[in-house]
């Protein structure tokens, strides 16, 4: 690939290398194939030259490049964006472990400087949707051989990323008692213990409670066998201090075998794993009664993953086990605040108002309206929208009415929401749209344009959207995804909101994404609710929580 800068007479059909903003308002991006429009602006605006990238015999451009590599990269329960910007996104489709070939990811980075591929860390606990790693082509184009070497690579062998799936599995709690042991602390570990496991999708059992005796102890594990376990874990009482204590002993009276004790990370280190058959059992370390991180969790989650935990396992969870200092603990718990100060200053939030979009005439569902169609709990669906987008950080929340005014600002009596009015609604989305924006208290920093027709979309789903918002880092325009397919709402810097304006007719602000698009960041999100409005009453009959649509 040639780069650098050449006179505009030579750069017809060569790749602008830096976007160049032109008296006038007009933008020529970067990545723009030049051709003889461009170039005309360019010369008009008094350049003589541009930096360019021109692709030579061989190079393969980087939106190609990065397909590939991610195609080469993906393995079951893997999804994947579309390619934008010489990027592909691949997520997790269930919930489970990250598990890396580490040294593949490494070799496929130092193939060359133009590929990279980054990942969460190995036995990351991941979420349906959640990004697991990201490959970016750095230039705009990569040269053949390279490319291949790398596709080589990751089709190699076992696949470089995998998710292994977390089994909804049947455990048993075996709880032992000593006398002077507070109730609340055996109430506190079966809660922290029920939720560790409800968190990877398992199941707790009617906890055993006994005397903290290896007799008692073998005894109750049987019980939970019985009961269909295919998980045992002992609390005691005590904590176990060799391999002969109370809890390894009645693992082992119960006819099984102890595979480990102890462990190198801290806290967690007085943990005994074995089993009894081909039921892995645990005595769980003192630690496990709080619901902070500690090594049991890495052992139990890979057991939930179907991930052996060998000795040679614990053995290597040194490097990195030392939980004390990290930010879900960083201080031993007799110092620690309620809650931890984060490792850096926080980030300032941003202030983001929502327009909600209310106005429509609902001609496709004439003569009902849609918005007042209620759900099986007699909600109108316009309330459901208000109340999921008032379940979210962004205010105020400004409702735009149009058709129907009164009878939806009656629907919303009560919710602490401002009022725009479009005198104009009948002229289409654009109307709407400029009555929402005129509402915008000054100190607005951005912009969340909900439909009224959308009620499947959540306040966290918005808070999402919030969170990856900052027009700083370049970061302007929020659009959420699903399987790479465009959603709403979007969110929108304040610096737009004068081209919002300017829009005529029965359309919105999408448009202007094209325009801006690297200004543009995507968030992928677990849920289709994003996707789906309801125009027709057949549609609305989809709508989990609505019933036949009615007046």
């Amino acid at each position: 690939m040639i780069f650098g800068p050449v006179p505009l007479e030579e750069a017809r059909g060569a790749i602008l290398a830096h976007t160049i903003r032109l008296p006038g308002g007009q933008v020529i991006k970067k990545g723009t194939v030049l051709d003889e429009g461009a170039l005309a602006a360019l010369r008009e605006a008094g350049r003589r030259e541009v930096t360019v990238a021109r692709l030579e015999a061989g190079d393969v451009p980087e939106d190609e490049a990065a397909d590939r590599i991610a195609e080469a990269l993906r393995a079951p329960l893997i999804a994947r964006s579309r390619a934008a910007t010489g990027r592909v996104n691949l997520f997790a489709e269930t919930a489970g472990l990250l598990v890396l070939d580490a040294a593949k990811i490494n070799r496929i980075n130092a193939v060359d400087e133009a590929i990279t591929v980054a990942t969460l860390p190995p036995y990351a606990v991941v979420e349906p949707r959640e990004m697991i790693a990201t490959i970016k082509i750095i230039p705009f184009a990569v040269a053949t051989p390279v490319l291949q070497v790398a596709e080589a690579i990751a089709r190699a062998g076992a696949p470089a990323l995998q998710v292994k799936p977390f089994r909804p599995l049947q455990v048993g709690l075996v709880l032992t008692e000593l006398p002077g042991l507070k109730e609340s602390v055996l109430e506190g570990t079966v809660e922290a213990t029920r939720a560790r496991v409800e968190a990877l999708r398992g199941t707790l059992l009617p906890v055993e409670r006994c005397r903290h005796e290896e007799a008692a102890v073998a005894e109750a594990l049987n019980r939970l066998r019985r009961a269909g376990a295919e998980l045992l874990l002992i609390a005691g009482a005590s904590a176990v201090v060799d391999r002969r204590d109370v809890g390894p002993a009645a693992i082992v009276r119960a006819g099984g075998t102890i595979e480990h004790f102890g462990m190198p990370v801290d806290p967690g280190n007085l943990i005994c794993t074995g089993r009894i058959g081909d039921i892995p059992a645990f005595v769980l370390p003192g630690c496990a009664r709080s619901p902070k991180l500690n090594g049991f969790d890495w052992v139990l989650q890979r057991t939930f993953a179907g991930i052996p935990v060998t000795s040679r396992d614990i053995m290597a969870m040194g490097v990195g086990g030392l939980l004390k200092e990290i930010e879900s603990r960083p201080l031993p718990r007799e110092q620690a605040p309620k809650t931890p100060p984060p490792a850096t200053a926080p980030r300032r939030p941003r202030k983001v108002a929502a327009v909600v979009l209310a106005a429509g005439r609902s001609r496709r569902m004439a003569p009902l309206n849609k918005l007042l169609v209620t759900d099986e709990h007699g909600v109108p669906m316009i309330a459901r929208v208000v109340d999921n987008v008032l379940a979210s950080r962004a205010r105020p929340v400004i409702v735009v009415t149009g058709h129907e005014r009164e009878r939806i600002e009656e629907t919303l009596t009560g919710r602490p929401v401002l009022f725009a009015h479009a005198e104009d609604y009948a002229e289409g989305l654009s109307a709407s749209l400029k009555a929402g924006l005129r509402a915008l208290p000054p100190d607005a920093e951005g912009v969340l344009i909900c439909l009224g027709d959308m009620p499947l979309v959540t306040g966290a789903m918005m808070d999402r959207l919030l969170a990856a918002f900052d027009p700083e880092e370049g970061r302007a325009i929020v659009m959420p995804t699903f399987r790479g397919k465009q959603g709403n709402p979007m969110l929108w810097s304040r610096e737009f909101v004068p081209e919002m304006l300017a829009i005529t007719g029965d359309v919105g602000a999408r448009h202007l994404v094209g325009k801006y698009r690297d200004r543009l960041v995507e968030v992928e999100m677990a849920s289709d609710a994003v996707l789906r409005d309801f125009d027709t009453t057949e549609a609305l009959k989809t709508a989990p929580g609505h019933a036949a649509p009615a007046r």
